[in-house]
């Protein structure tokens, strides 16, 4: 992808219309876009995937960084309207610019500091505005006052909002315990294309790889799974990590790498680093591991191994059991490196059938998890906010307000 310009947002003078004759809205999605995580990738496969729903996506980064070169939607407009520090809002005015002159009908945010933004943007201009929790933001580091100032925001930035969407049913329950409204709630689980038939694999006979793949950060476990590989190496078992993902800090990783020397195991661990073909790493992987100690919604990563038929380890935090169904995968106590271990070594030595759990797994995301069926979720979502307002009609928009422009 480019950075070439496309041209300033522009007005629709006509609404488009589906096959059925239903009007086609447009959404502004908008996030931070520093990394190609998982808010990012299910944004991502929703610009590919709504219209068939009637819903045509543009993109706003307020910290354009990996998602504008990474992104698989490159057709679809992206706009960057840049925050130059955390609590800089000048970029609020810029994006309601970019909604009201390129037709957009309503706004769609997905972190906490997106959705202060929109927030202004929307009400700025007079535009309805939806929300994706994609985790508790009140748990989502290690750092307590950033979390707790990061939920004020968000309590705030809630107040008048048209609809959330929520990832897993455990984030309903959790933003129904901080006080939101049970009828703004709606539980859309993400999902990821499916591959069609499952390619034939037989179990490894000696060496095992786990894999995991994180934005690798305090809550994502990397340290649990480190002292669980020295455990299983302890019991003679060849196994070795594959990690995929880059690290949020360099102070963080090598803290980590150190703990990897301290249980002498950093020569059975290959740090890969951000990859953007996820599938291919996968392929590399006889099981995924995802050792999370908190924070997680509905990990993208689970559904794309599941798809892929590698056999998934979790653990039992938000989200991730109701993936994790008995048959469809494993799930581990978070935190317990013991825990961890004997479920993996139950895949090794034959306690748990790894050829089943692949096939099941492989069959409940393709039922349960596709980007289809996510898309329509969302769509279903929209709908409400539709119905519940009156969306402008997208060709009656200000021409006097000179919008950043997209690029391509």
């Amino acid at each position: 992808m480019g950075n070439n310009e496309t041209g300033q947002a522009k007005s629709t003078s006509g609404a488009k219309t589906t096959s059925s004759g239903k009007r086609r809205h447009r959404v502004l999605h908008v996030i931070n876009g520093e990394h190609y995580a998982g808010a990012e990738r299910v944004q991502d496969l929703l610009a590919m995937s709504l219209p068939e729903f009637g819903y045509e996506v543009g993109f706003a980064c307020l910290k354009p960084g990996k998602f504008p070169f990474q992104r698989k939607a490159t057709d679809t407009p992206l706009y960057q309207p840049k925050m130059k520090s955390k609590f800089d809002l000048r970029a609020a005015r810029a994006l309601a610019d970019i909604a009201k002159i390129g037709g957009y009908d309503f706004l769609h945010a997905h972190t906490a500091r997106s959705l202060l933004v929109a927030r202004i943007a929307a009400k700025i201009a007079n535009k309805p505005l939806v929300y994706h929790v994609h985790s508790p933001t009140v748990n989502d580091s290690t750092r307590w006052f950033t979390n707790r100032m990061n939920a004020w925001l968000e309590r705030i930035s809630l107040t008048g909002i048209s609809q959330m969407i929520c990832v897993s049913n455990s984030l309903v329950k959790h933003m129904e315990t901080q006080g939101y409204n049970p009828a703004l709630l709606n539980v859309v689980p993400n999902g990821v294309p499916c591959h069609g038939d499952l390619t034939p694999r037989e179990p490894p006979k000696d060496k095992w790889i786990l894999g995991t793949v994180a934005l690798f950060r305090p809550r994502k476990g990397i340290e649990v799974l480190i002292d669980a590989l020295s455990v299983l190496r302890s019991y003679g078992d060849d196994v070795r990590i594959r990690a995929v993902g880059p690290f949020e800090t360099p102070e963080y990783e090598e803290k980590i790498k150190e703990l990897a020397r301290k249980r002498d195991v950093e020569d059975a661990i290959e740090w890969v680093g951000f990859s953007s073909d996820v599938n291919a790493e996968l392929a590399k992987m006889d099981v995924m591991v995802l050792p999370s100690l908190f924070g997680e919604g509905l990990p993208m990563v689970i559904i794309e191994a599941m798809a892929a038929g590698i056999p998934v380890v979790g653990t039992d935090v938000q989200g991730v059991p109701e993936v994790l169904t008995e048959g469809n995968g494993l799930v581990a106590n978070a935190g317990c490196a013991a825990d961890l271990s004997n479920k993996v070594r139950a895949l090794i030595n034959g306690e748990e059938d790894w050829t089943s759990i692949r096939e099941n797994a492989w069959q409940r995301q393709a039922e349960h998890f596709s980007d289809r069926s996510m898309a329509r979720g969302v769509a279903a979502v929209y709908d409400k906010v539709v119905q519940n307002h009156e969306v402008a009609d997208s060709s009656k928009v200000n021409f006097d307000t000179e919008t950043p422009a997209a690029v391509s």
